[in-house]
């Protein structure tokens, strides 16, 4: 498994590894993981909160992260959320922005206050879930 590799369980049971060049790739239940330990049991869910903080992903995967948080925040009924990019030299912050003027689930966005991160986060309005 090379640097570009992360192991997954996936919510349908299956184990696998996530390759950020290939996509997904199925490999047999109980092999070992990057650092030697069985895979977890069952998969590992993580609440959906109000805000994302993009700083762990790297720069590709920065758009499919953010339409799967916007999607899944939306389903979850939330009309805001904040996305933590970063002040840095603005990359995240360009990309973030690019997608959110398209998203057909945003209705506005604009940077955070300063006391929640100021043009190093973008707070975003979402369309109501049934909308």
């Amino acid at each position: 498994m090379d640097a570009e590799s992360r192991n997954l369980r996936y919510d349908d049971g299956m184990d696998g590894e996530y390759n950020t060049r290939r996509g997904r790739s199925a490999q047999k239940s109980g092999e070992a993981s990057l650092e030697g330990q069985p895979y977890f049991e069952e998969p590992v869910r993580l609440p959906i909160e109000d805000a994302l903080d993009l700083h762990a992903f790297a720069p590709k995967e920065v758009p499919s992260v953010v339409e799967e948080y916007l999607e899944q925040c939306r389903q979850a009924g939330m009309s805001e959320v904040r996305l933590i990019h970063g002040k840095g030299m603005g990359a995240q912050r360009a990309i973030v922005r690019r997608l959110l003027k398209s998203h057909p689930v945003v209705v506005s966005f604009v940077d955070a206050p300063p006391q929640a991160g100021g043009w190093g986060a973008t707070l975003v309005q979402l369309k109501p879930p049934d909308s």
